[in-house]
């Protein structure tokens, strides 16, 4: 067994359910109940869900050095360990999803099955762009501008344009009570990581779940995940980046349908 599953489990994190074990990995500037909070209980019905919180997330102290995607990978797996689960499925969201893949591609023998939403194996120019842009938002602390920023680029044209005033400024409100303090150094993260070289020693069977309204995340860089991962699948949901918001029970299906042919 590698010594990095071995590493001490120090991120906060959440067990829930009982069955196969599923671990969760959350994007940039949220959290694991941010992320998968509306799909959570569904989830947990039929697994045992391992998820963590990023550091300036949830529980987790924020982090005083730049983060990896190495480090959270082996938290992931530090926390399916002090949980007991010896195989497991893997879904990662936006940033998750390199932090599943390098989890998968460091422990192929545990990972089951491999389910990437919105996810990205490298930046872009628009991703660079938007990184660098929301990390410096996050850093100045002004949380409404930060929500107003990630609304635009996150929410889908068609989720965006039909909300009333008033439900955009609640929603602006939600956005930015929620941000997450260790946003800075989450979304800086988003900015640097490439696991390309990674993509073609995935063995588990792997479903790319590519939001066709992504404004942040182009469906370019899902497709890529899905033409060089062997055997991968490639599903569309019509959303934006929040697929969780937009269409919670489509996102849920096509997660729980893999998962049932894929992961016993």
């Amino acid at each position: 067994m590698s010594p990095r599953t071995l590493a001490e489990p120090t991120f906060a994190r959440t067990r829930l359910g009982s069955g196969p074990g599923l671990l969760l990995a959350h994007g940039a500037g949220s959290s694991l109940a941010g992320t998968y909070g509306p799909v959570l209980k569904t989830l947990a019905a039929h697994h045992t869900i391992v998820g963590i919180d990023y550091p300036g997330s949830g529980d987790t102290p924020r982090s005083t050095t730049p983060l990896t995607v190495d480090d959270l990978a082996d938290q992931l797996i530090a926390a399916a360990d002090a949980e007991g689960l010896d195989r497991f499925a893997v879904s990662g969201y936006s940033l998750g999803g390199p932090v599943a893949i390098r989890a998968a591609t460091r422990h192929p023998e545990r990972v089951t099955a491999l389910v990437l939403t919105a996810a990205f194996p490298h930046r872009d120019n628009r991703l660079a762009l938007a990184s660098s842009i929301q990390s410096k938002i996050a850093a100045s602390g002004d949380r409404e501008l930060l929500a107003q920023f990630q609304l635009m680029m996150a929410l889908g044209t068609q989720a965006l344009e039909s909300m009333p005033a008033e439900q955009l400024q609640q929603t602006l409100a939600y956005a930015a009570a929620g941000a997450a303090d260790g946003s800075p150094e989450q979304t800086d993260l988003v900015g640097r990581l490439d696991v390309r070289d990674d993509l073609t020693a995935i063995t588990a069977p792997t479903l790319v779940i590519s939001t066709t309204d992504d404004r942040l995340v182009s469906t370019n860089l899902h497709h890529h995940l899905a033409q060089t991962i062997p055997g991968a699948q490639l599903a569309d949901i019509a959303t934006g980046h929040l697929p969780m918001l937009e269409r919670t029970d489509e996102w849920l299906q096509l997660i729980t349908d893999f998962l049932s042919k894929h992961h016993a």
